[in-house]
């Protein structure tokens, strides 16, 4: 039986530079860095043949997104023409006390949004930006 969400990965281009955006702007704990011995089964896991990662486990909340660069096989990048309407997971969401505010914060650190804070329904605030990928994240507010 299954209990909970436990993490959401994310591969990503530049960890170093994941890592700040996540941790810096958005405020993740960064609790492990790791790159796992090649004698582990790391090509098995994943199926990937040579799979060689960096990770980063970051917690925000209780809930953990997991960083993976892979150096061995080079990840390719996110469409720019990707949309929330393609398949596959399409976005994670972060809660916040002011929606507003950490739109308008965000801002100023130079984010790239989708859309401006919207009452989506009677006291739901949702927005949406690109994190340093291109991956969509939700700001909700509820």
């Amino acid at each position: 039986m299954f209990t909970k969400l436990e993490h959401v990965a994310l591969s990503v281009k530049d960890i170093e530079r994941s890592i700040e955006f996540y941790r810096d702007v958005i405020g993740f704990e960064v609790k492990m860095r790791l790159e796992p011995d090649p004698k582990l089964p790391q090509e098995k896991v994943v199926a990937l043949k040579g799979a060689a990662p960096r990770i980063a486990h970051l917690y925000l909340g209780g809930f953990m997104l997991e960083l993976f660069q892979y150096l061995n096989p080079v990840g390719r990048p996110i469409p720019g023409d990707f949309t929330q309407a393609d398949n596959g997971f399409t976005h994670i969401s972060l809660t916040s006390t002011d929606t507003r505010a950490d739109y308008k914060y965000l801002v100023e650190k130079g984010v790239e949004f989708l859309s401006e804070p919207t009452e989506f329904r009677p006291g739901v605030w949702i927005c949406f930006f690109k994190g340093p990928d291109g991956e969509i994240v939700e700001v909700r507010q509820t």
